[in-house]
């Protein structure tokens, strides 16, 4: 998998400076390992990358055991905020961290148009290799 990390960092930078409720985003494989990321700076990417795994894996259980098919979001919301795992095909998992304060409506709109723009960033780049 080759993957423009540049264009892919510049796409996360600009969705996360697009609200004041985004509070940082990554793109990480499904096996736990980051590609890129806008985080803040008390957060370590690569345990980021390997709890986002960690979860998709187990949400990839949950929806086999209980029979609701493949996963295409995972949403955690906590005390202070949201984590939201979204797939990007079989090779990335886009992550969004997103304020308490967020509407929920406006923030999954807004997950859904970077999650555009991110996948054909990471498509885009795996048809070129193939």
């Amino acid at each position: 998998m080759t993957i423009d990390l540049a264009k892919l960092n510049s796409v996360l930078a600009n969705f996360v400076s697009s609200s004041l409720e985004i509070q940082g985003a990554a793109v990480v494989t499904p096996d736990g390992l980051p590609l890129a990321s806008n985080l803040s700076a008390n957060l370590d990417e690569e345990r980021v990358a390997a709890m986002s795994a960690a979860i998709l894996s187990l949400g990839e259980t949950i929806g086999t055991e209980l029979s609701r098919g493949g996963i295409a979001k995972i949403s955690v919301e906590g005390d202070n905020g949201y984590a939201i795992l979204t797939s990007c095909g079989e090779d990335a998992v886009f992550l969004v961290l997103a304020d308490k304060a967020s509407k929920q409506g406006v923030l999954m709109l807004q997950v859904k148009q970077a999650l555009a723009v991110v996948k054909s960033c990471v498509t885009a780049e795996l048809h070129a290799v193939a």
